[in-house]
């Protein structure tokens, strides 16, 4: 066992979407135009924002650092998923593979904390409208952002040491989309059930809690919305939070049965499934959701858009 340990298993081969065969093609199209979208949709949100006087609110604020979170959520798994599609050599390196889980559950991590800050958020400016300006200001919201992204890239630190630590054994396909402590556990050649625990800890610590938080924000911003006499009053309250709490309940529905479980795994299937559902479609909606869902951001892009081109094209009288 001894001379089958991480030292000799210098890297691992990602299987990705295995048996796809001729439509292999076709599936590297599809995320590459997904990718793109969303590569595009979040800059433009995220640029938007920082252009747009009128935008420099505490909601704006959060959705353009959300929208900035995505890109870089997006590249630790994306490029290296279509590189795959397209080689026939599926490696990465040991160091590589505990980079990429790392960065992605940072900034997963992010993220949950990001949506609930953006719940707190909506919960004072609907719930305590009075006070609202006073609490959160700009200093605030500066912070908020900055907390998000310390604690997340804090939090999976003990999980990414004790998995490096692990022996590996001569078998080194990963049965997954990308590089995950659940496929890299399943690899071990000793009994793992002190990181699957750590693991568990973590993210239910991470995710239920952030889950919870947000869930209460939203129950007392329905009662608060429901008191409102007007029916135009109470459309124009959940029109500004529903958009968030689509966003909410599509990211943490599929990392909930992914990571808060003590299972390694249930179905190979429904993990490459959810795994696509939380790196690739949430983070493709969030630009969709945002600027359909907000007539003042749509207003924004479009006068940021047109002025650009009034730039670029002057008429010379």
């Amino acid at each position: 066992m001894a001379s089958h340990n991480q030292s000799t298993l210098s890297e691992f081969v990602l299987l990705g979407f295995p048996n796809v065969g001729h439509v292999r093609g076709w599936l590297f199209i599809l995320l590459l135009l997904a990718y793109l979208f969303t590569i595009c949709g979040n800059m433009l949100i995220f640029l938007v924002i920082q252009l747009d006087m009128d935008l420099h609110k505490p909601m704006y604020h959060f959705i353009g650092v959300l929208s900035f979170l995505e890109l870089w959520y997006t590249a630790t798994t994306i490029p290296k998923m279509l590189a795959n599609l397209l080689s026939e050599k599926k490696t990465i390196s040991f160091a590589g593979c505990l980079l990429q889980t790392y960065f992605f559950h940072s900034l997963g991590a992010s993220e949950c904390y990001l949506l609930t800050a953006m719940a707190y958020d909506r919960y004072l400016a609907i719930c305590q409208p009075l006070h609202y300006p006073a609490i959160m200001t700009s200093t605030l919201c500066v912070k908020m952002a900055a907390g998000c992204w310390i604690c997340g890239f804090l939090c999976p630190i003990s999980e990414v040491i004790l998995v490096s630590q692990l022996p590996f054994c001569d078998y080194n396909e990963i049965q997954h989309i990308f590089c995950d402590f659940p496929p890299l556990l399943s690899l071990a050649c000793k009994d793992t059930s002190t990181n699957v625990l750590v693991d568990f800890a973590v993210n239910a610590f991470i995710i239920l809690i952030t889950f919870l938080f947000i869930m209460v924000s939203y129950g007392r911003i329905i009662g608060a919305v429901l008191k409102i006499k007007t029916a135009a009053g109470r459309k124009k309250a959940f029109s500004t939070c529903a958009s968030h709490l689509l966003v909410v309940l599509i990211f943490f529905g599929s990392i909930i049965f992914m990571y808060v479980r003590l299972k390694k795994s249930y179905s190979l299937t429904l993990d490459r499934t959810l795994a696509v559902v939380y790196s690739v479609v949430t983070p493709l909606a969030n630009p969709i959701i945002y600027s359909l869902r907000n007539k003042k951001l749509i207003k924004a892009i479009k006068r940021t858009i047109f002025r650009n081109e009034a730039r670029a094209n002057p008429v010379h009288h």
